[in-house]
């Protein structure tokens, strides 16, 4: 069952940020209860991470701080844009009143449980 959907990840899908950003790279991973998301965000620190449900939209976005010795410059740079994004569209089967999240070396952890009409659930069978 599908329970998170990717958005268009273009200024149009986030008004509130129009610059451009990189698309983080996020894993997925779904069971009984609800789902993981892993989220590489390398350079950004906490103070610099802002992650927001608004409706059914869960928003990642963080800017990189990299720090640059002093007197030096950059002969060669592959990432040249100083922040992500990313956007998904919760399912309605998910809690987004209960989203937890940590950073840790880089990697972004958002746990979404699924709503309690959504969890499985044993149903007793009585003999008659």
């Amino acid at each position: 069952m599908n329970t998170l959907t990717r958005t268009a990840d273009t200024p149009a899908a986030a008004p509130t940020r129009p610059e451009a950003a990189l698309l983080p790279p996020v894993d997925v991973i779904e069971d009984a209860t609800g789902i993981t998301l892993y989220a590489d965000l390398p350079g950004v620190p906490r103070d610099k991470l802002n992650l927001r449900v608004e409706g059914d939209q869960l928003t990642l976005e963080g800017e990189i701080e990299l720090a640059v010795t002093q007197g030096m410059a950059s002969t060669h740079a592959e990432v040249t844009l100083p922040r992500y994004r990313r956007a998904f569209t919760l399912s309605k089967e998910l809690d987004a009143t209960q989203v937890s999240a940590e950073l840790s070396q880089g990697v972004l952890r958002v746990r979404i449980p699924k709503a309690e009409h959504a969890q499985p659930r044993r149903i007793e069978v009585r003999v008659a």
